[in-house]
């Protein structure tokens, strides 16, 4: 078979070892890294990877000390004695034919820990901990520490590590007169400056020889004021090549920085023109990631010779067997990363295991498993958004013969109004996926179809699974019945019924949703790379240290107003990590947030309002989009229970609140995986 992905899935000779194919595994914290008795379960989690494919896997990160810890007691690799639970992790790997390196992560400054050092005593803003400053003989002595921690990775059965010196840890610390404020050797200069990482590196391979593979993290855009110049970055990729490095990664962006660099909003492979700059200075291989998601985007970046190698981290927590169904030609059977951050970095950073939203199972390939059925049931699933989706392929995967019925003319429900969000282009990954996968599990699909109470009882189904979802919560003021008031998916499936001066009832999701599709109507596509450096302030031309510029959006298309009833900050519900994205687009858009409004009627003028004080308001505007909340659709559910038949809810028609797709999914999962 003639591969469509020759050049991502042709090996890479590193002169000593090959590895398989382009693929690099990228570094994630799953919360599995932090106790000895979830390394079998991390074992597991590696081994699924490795034998889907990839060609080289990295580890989350392991500090070298205390002092490095991205939190008390997590992840560290110091003793002698923590190399044997390791020794877990890489006979699995390559038991299954696969290459696994450990990152070295100190976290400097960013470590929630009263114990964390940097090189100056500069507060993060994003750690309540202030740092020490490490003394000169401190700095010595960490520079051991990461070489005895590369020495036990190697003893532990790793095939190299990767060295974190990006992302504004704690490599990046000492690069920048930001964070960098020492009078000694480790200071001043930057000659002096990048002295740390590359004592560091020459160290790891006096260490461990010639035939041990070493990473290195380089942090090509820092996108934070007074970082490190594109000069800059050029001299320490050269030195950190001739002090022993094998392969440079890309590093993009630091956790402060105020620039999204992995979200869904980001367009696919956007930073890989920085990666190519580097390509051009060193003869090692140097490896471009962020936001690639697909074989077809990481083909075309080999191809163009931006990089020799891809780093995808969350597209192998959505489908492990990503580089298989490539390499088969089956990419559209890939289970696409939408790049949500919901259930992986916002677990992470909430000190919860990360998995994935489209893919329950990751990180919980020992518990959430899938088991044929000895007896096999004839189910109806009835509604084919996300719960619906998930529980009709599970449930067909065991062997259960399933049909999946929808009033709709298309599968995925509330993904089909995400979709159309900027920045939530994803969903149609998504989407395509489940069309395919119902097909692989024998699933019969049932578009354009009712179900009623008496159709399901007829076809003498044995368990009935609702996944009817819900109904948007209507506005019951004076004024709702206008037919200038509209509801959320009227106006995202109709935009060009709303008019140019638009207030939003209801800062949620939904809400934030909305008002980013109103004021973005008319611009370049979200995904455009060109219009997103221009909005956010990437500086191409690296006139600028971090290559941070002036952010310059496009002008909104719509004056929008937001509101909600709560006082408190608008979007605080949203992501944890994705939270912050939503509400600067918003800013730069000019769109205002009200927070501690009573509504009070609609009428030829506007919305009236009422603060928390008493103080009536209005705002005039041509629309008011009800995003309000939604209510469980039950009415089948209510008909059909007095029926005899096992019946379950799942999905938004077990609980509405706010959509939530990664409740949804496990939800059918779970449920599917029992019946």
């Amino acid at each position: 078979m003639t591969s469509a992905y020759p050049n991502l899935l042709a090996p890479l000779d590193l002169g000593f070892t090959t590895l398989r194919n382009r693929t690099l595994m990228g570094s994630m914290h799953t919360g599995l890294e932090d106790k000895a008795k979830d390394f079998p379960k991390l074992a597991a989690y590696f081994a699924e990877r490795a034998k889907g494919g990839v060609g080289l896997m990295v580890t989350g990160g392991f500090a070298p000390n205390r002092e490095g810890w991205l939190s008390p007691f997590g992840s560290k690799l110091s003793s002698p004695r923590e190399v044997k639970k390791h020794l877990q992790v890489t006979d699995a790997v390559h038991a299954e034919g696969g290459k696994i390196c450990l990152q070295i992560l100190h976290a400097g400054r960013y470590g929630y820990s009263p114990l964390c050092v940097s090189a100056s005593n500069i507060k993060s803003p994003i750690s309540p901990f202030k740092p020490r400053a490490l003394s000169t003989k401190g700095v010595y002595r960490t520079i051991k520490d990461y070489i005895n921690c590369a020495a036990l990775a190697q003893k532990a059965g790793y095939d190299g590590v990767e060295v974190m010196g990006s992302e504004g840890y704690f490599i990046n610390q000492f690069l920048v007169t930001k964070t960098n404020k020492r009078t000694d050797e480790w200071g001043g200069s930057y000659d002096n400056r990048m002295r740390l990482p590359v004592e560091i590196v020459k160290g790891i391979r006096q260490a461990v020889g010639k035939n041990f593979i070493i990473i290195y993290r380089l942090s090509m855009l820092d996108l934070v004021e007074q970082g490190s110049s594109w000069d800059e970055v050029v001299q320490l990729g050269k030195a950190i090549e001739a002090a022993g490095a094998t392969i440079i990664n890309t590093g993009i962006g630091w956790h402060e920085a105020r620039v999204p660099t992995i979200a869904t909003s980001v367009p696919r492979g956007a930073f890989a023109w920085v990666t190519e700059k580097m390509r051009k200075e060193v003869s090692i291989p140097v490896i471009a990631t962020n936001r690639i998601n697909t074989p077809e985007t990481a083909e075309t970046i080999i191809a163009n010779k931006e990089a020799d190698m891809v780093s995808m981290a969350r597209p192998f927590l959505a489908d492990p067997d990503f580089v298989n169904k490539a390499a088969a030609n089956k990419a559209e059977s890939i289970n696409t990363c939408i790049g949500c951050n919901q259930a992986c970095l916002d677990h992470t950073f909430s000190m919860q295991r990360s998995t994935c939203l489209v893919n329950p199972r990751a990180c919980y390939e020992t518990e959430r498993i899938i088991v044929p059925t000895t007896a096999p049931k004839r189910v109806a699933v009835v509604g084919a958004g996300p719960a619906g989706l998930s529980a009709a392929c599970v449930l067909g995967e065991r062997g259960h013969d399933v049909a999946l019925f929808d009033k709709a003319a298309e599968i995925g429900g509330q993904f089909n109004i995400a979709k159309r969000i900027p920045g939530k282009e994803e969903f149609y990954e998504t989407i395509r996926y489940y069309n395919n996968k119902l097909v692989e599990c024998g699933v019969t699909l049932k578009l354009n179809t009712l179900a009623s109470v008496d159709s399901l009882i007829e076809a003498g189904y044995d368990e009935i699974v609702l996944s009817t979802g819900v109904v948007p919560r209507e506005l019951e003021i004076e004024g709702a019945e206008r037919p200038n008031v509209l509801g959320y998916t009227e106006a995202v499936m109709h935009p060009e019924r709303v008019g140019q001066r638009v207030a939003i009832i209801g800062a949620g999701g939904i809400g934030f949703d909305v008002a980013e599709l109103l004021v973005h109507e008319g611009v370049a596509s979200s995904l455009d790379i060109n219009q997103f450096n221009t909005d956010w302030g990437v500086d191409t031309s690296y006139s600028n240290r971090g290559a941070y510029t002036q952010p310059n959006p496009h002008p909104a298309a719509r004056q929008v107003t937001l509101l909600q009833r709560k006082t408190t900050k608008l979007g605080k519900g949203l992501g944890k990590t994705t939270g912050w994205i939503h509400r600067a687009a918003l800013m730069m858009k000019n769109v205002r947030m009200v927070g501690g409004a009573e509504y009070d009627k609609v009428d030829d003028l506007g919305l009236h309002y009422k603060l928390q004080n008493g103080e009536s308001k209005l705002i005039e505007c041509d629309t008011v989009v009800v995003c309000a909340g939604q209510k469980s659709n039950r009415t089948l559910f209510n008909d059909l229970k007095d029926k005899g038949v096992p019946i379950y809810l799942i999905g938004g028609s077990q609980l509405a609140g706010e959509l939530d797709a990664k409740r949804a999914i496990l939800e059918g999962f779970e449920l599917a995986a029992r019946i």
